[in-house]
């Protein structure tokens, strides 16, 4: 049997990226996936593929910082497949305007709460309910290496460590449900936009995010990793399998967290 059969899991920012390769990875272990959008053409695109590739795939405009937006998403996932099993919380960002403090615009601040703190809440908040009527279930929120040692970008690095604490909370306020609740914290991984930023030459190299990570790169030449190097860990947290893992996260960066809490002081 497929490791995911039966299972219904609902993906944010699933249009590309992380999301979409865990979207099909999860279509391949027998989960029907609805995929959680607000790029309409890559969410049909990404739910039409998985359909091709014989996998059962559902997609839904949705905002993930809009609480009705996410209800209707969640609503319409439950009526489609009858059920939900599983949250895959992954959309979210930077931008290269989270400054310094001092310096930083306020929209910018309130923007990255939005996106990725408040859409994991809204997430949970309309989703638990129907994991709950399952019998259980997983939520899988993806955070960042920068969430376990801080970053230049303030913003983006409070709502990292938000979600690893926010994690932690799930974990223990419904394990008498059934519901776990884990984090993943990838590193740097090739996505459609980080591509655009570290190979394009969208990120300003004078800008303190290019700064940062040019020197650390002298000390620690990282691998970049894949989409696909973090799909099986959400596949294993999502499954059975990891039935004794819960309000964990793990660091799925290539040993970079390590490496920075080790050294940063030489």
């Amino acid at each position: 049997m497929a490791r995911l059969e039966g299972k219904v899991v609902c993906l944010t920012g699933a249009g590309a990226g992380i999301a979409k390769a865990t979207a099909r990875a999860c279509a391949r272990e027998g989960a029907g996936v609805a995929l959680f959008e607000i790029d309409r053409a890559l969410g049909e695109s990404a739910a039409r593929q998985i359909v091709e590739e014989g996998g059962r795939a559902l997609f839904v405009h949705t905002d993930v910082t809009q609480d009705d937006s996410v209800r209707d998403a969640i609503a319409a996932t439950a009526s489609e497949f009858g059920r939900i099993d599983v949250l895959f919380n992954c959309a979210g960002g930077s931008s290269q305007d989270d400054r310094p403090v001092h310096e930083m615009d306020l929209e910018v601040w309130h923007r990255t709460m939005a996106l990725n703190l408040l859409h994991p809440f809204l997430m949970c908040r309309h989703g638990i309910p129907h994991m709950m009527k399952a019998g259980g279930g997983s939520i899988i929120n993806v955070t960042s290496h920068l969430g376990l040692v801080g970053s230049v970008k303030p913003a983006y690095a409070a709502t990292k460590g938000g979600i690893i604490s926010f994690t932690q909370t799930l974990a223990a306020q419904y394990v008498a449900h059934g519901i776990r609740a884990n984090a993943i914290a990838p590193g740097s991984v090739r996505t459609e936009r980080a591509i655009g930023r570290w190979e394009g030459g969208s990120l300003d190299p004078a800008s303190p995010v290019a700064r940062e990570r040019a020197a650390f790169q002298k000390l620690y030449p990282f691998s970049k990793g894949e989409p696909d190097d973090i799909a099986p860990i959400a596949v294993f947290l999502a499954s059975d399998e990891s039935r004794m893992l819960t309000g964990t996260t793990i660091a799925a960066d290539g040993g970079r967290s390590s490496y920075l809490k080790v050294y940063a002081g030489d």
